[in-house]
């Protein structure tokens, strides 16, 4: 069965003139689905019961199931979603104020191999679609009162963002519509571990939304270290390319820095960071290291914190540092992962995309 959040609007239309349709049901599907919050067809009560039927025959409006739903006190919440061929994915809403954001995966695991980060243990599997993106949106949307909705999304959960651009795309053209979400461009979030053709693939489109760019380290060195899979890329070729996306579309590039204790959070290494980036209009999104099970990395101590702050400020860089959320039901920045059914394995070849 086709499933009907990855079914865009004129797709809809054409199934419908098939079956000798007005096509304009399909504006009142979509209403049900972005705007009313339905859990099933029979929901839809505008519709003729043989429209409702037909749909149901045809189409199936969850591929994704929870199974698993966290709490705790912040407010953060975490759902763990389990795929229609059995892999599982994590997703998190973050409540602050009127803020209503969610965290977004994009892939099953992630191929980047951030020796500090959850969702690279085991690998990738596969990309998720962009019903499978959307429909986190949806699910989460669902739990919230009638009175709140979601005002922001952050592509920062599972998976590389910029290998999953021909599904991601879709799905946050549909969450910034006026016929979809709602959720306004300018508070979307897209973050990646920095691939020169994908930063180079959001330019060209002048995409509108925010892009962040993780770097963790102020040489090439200490960074392929941390980030394995990015040997092949130099920190020169990322800036440069972030450099092509200011200049393409005026906004500014946050650059995100995982703070590990002893490893990359020295007062030098702020300065080289600086150094790095100077003469850039950039933003800092500094984020001390919120520990995984399993890995021996810890938490920078506050002063240490301090001083990398205070580093980057005296050299005229805007910082700012991430709050902590959601760390003690493991849905903080990093601690998301990918729970391998039995049987299951990663497939470290997973092909990605480069463009």
């Amino acid at each position: 069965m086709r499933h009907l959040i990855d079914t865009n609007r004129s797709s809809l239309e054409a199934w419908l003139t098939e079956r000798r349709l007005p096509a304009y049901r399909a504006r009142q599907v979509r209403r049900w689905i972005f705007e009313d919050r339905a859990g099933n067809f029979d929901d839809m009560s505008d519709l003729p019961k043989p429209l409702r039927t037909a749909l149901a025959e045809d189409f199936t409006l969850w591929s994704t199931k929870t199974v698993h739903r966290h709490s705790v006190a912040d407010g953060t919440e975490k759902l763990i979603l389990e795929t229609a061929d059995g892999h599982r994915i994590e997703c998190v809403l973050i409540r602050e104020d009127e803020r209503r954001t969610l965290c977004v995966s994009t892939q099953v695991g992630c191929a980047m191999g951030c020796v500090f980060c959850a969702s690279g243990i085991g690998g990738v599997i596969r990309n998720l679609t962009t019903g499978e993106i959307l429909e986190q949106m949806l699910l989460v949307e669902r739990l919230l009162p009638k009175t709140e909705r979601l005002n922001h999304i952050v592509v920062m959960g599972m998976g590389e963002p910029l290998a999953n651009l021909d599904r991601l795309l879709p799905a946050l053209a549909e969450a910034s519509s006026p016929q979809g979400l709602g959720i306004g461009a300018r508070k979307i979030t897209i973050s990646t571990v920095g691939l020169p053709g994908g930063i180079d693939r959001l330019a060209e489109q002048n995409i509108p939304y925010h892009l962040a760019v993780s770097l963790h380290a102020p040489d090439d060195m200490l960074r392929n270290e941390l980030v394995p899979t990015s040997k092949r890329i130099k920190l020169s070729e990322i800036l440069e390319a972030a450099d092509r996306f200011y200049a393409a579309t005026s906004r500014r590039v946050t650059f995100e820095y995982v703070l590990l204790a002893g490893i990359n959070d020295k007062a030098e290494q702020a300065a080289r960071l600086a150094k790095l980036l100077d003469g850039r209009p950039v933003l800092v999104n500094l984020i001390p290291y919120n520990p995984v099970d399993g890995l021996p990395y810890r938490t920078p101590t506050d002063d240490a914190l301090g001083r990398f702050v205070g580093t980057l400020e005296k050299a005229g860089v805007q910082v700012q540092v991430r709050k902590r959320k959601g760390d003690k039901i493991s849905a903080a920045c990093g601690q998301l992962r990918r729970i391998r059914p039995e049987g299951d394995s990663p497939r470290e070849t997973f092909a990605l995309e480069r463009s």
